[in-house]
């Protein structure tokens, strides 16, 4: 139970939010046909990111354990 409540409090992090929220409007946006060349430059860098920062902090973990 302990680790079900670490994933949720981590997937209500702003940043995790901000990424869902802004991965929605983009399949709004996609299934519409109406994404922008602005878009997708601001959605990229996002992504990019948020899965860097997830990447960098999982190998930091990683790396504490050892």
């Amino acid at each position: 139970m302990d680790l079900f409540h670490k994933r949720i409090s981590r997937l209500l992090t702003v940043k995790s939010l901000v990424t869902l929220i802004l991965t929605a409007v983009f399949a709004v946006l996609a299934f519409r046909g109406e994404i922008q060349q602005d878009f997708m430059t601001i959605y990229a860098v996002i992504i990019s990111f948020y899965f860097g920062t997830q990447s960098q902090e999982d190998h930091e973990v990683r790396e504490e354990r050892k």
